[in-house]
């Protein structure tokens, strides 16, 4: 299968702990992770953030005053996907111990969500759209060789 062209910024914010986080996440494979879930070519900047400045983004983007998981700031689909994923270390980090799950495979399922996102994907309009946008993360998170994401 080819994959799409990607063009990649990763960084890190500076906080305690940050070191844990970019060991689970080298670049090769976050660009492997985001290249299976692309449907075209794409400009991706992924940002690892704490907790403060997670909180702070998705207070003043989406309302709602509590850091999340991945924040996705996409600016365009067509001709080339270009957008930003944050992901928050503190709370990506504790629903991997939550479920039972290694950090970098929290990780690569979030990534994946947010460059979904990125393409149009909503699950947050329909129960059919949640059911579709999680029957392809699954297929996606497979073929990279990871467990289904929502199984139990």
């Amino acid at each position: 299968m080819a994959l799409n062209q990607l063009s990649l910024s990763l960084q890190f914010a500076r906080f305690p702990g940050v070191e844990t986080h970019r060991a689970a996440l080298p670049r090769h494979a976050v660009a492997r992770w985001i290249r299976h879930a692309l449907s075209s070519d794409a400009e991706i900047t992924v940002r690892i953030v704490d907790a403060e400045e997670g909180q702070a983004l998705n207070r003043e983007y989406r309302h709602k005053d509590y850091a999340t998981n991945v924040l996705t700031f996409d600016y365009a689909q067509e001709p080339v996907v270009m957008a930003d994923l944050v992901l928050c270390a503190p709370v990506v980090e504790r629903e991997a111990r939550e479920q039972n799950k290694a950090l970098h495979e929290h990780y690569a399922h979030l990534l994946v969500h947010g460059t979904l996102h990125a393409q149009g994907w909503d699950h947050e309009t329909s129960t059919e759209d949640a059911d579709e946008m999680e029957a392809y993360e699954t297929a996606i998170m497979e073929e990279l060789g990871f467990a289904d994401p929502y199984a139990g």
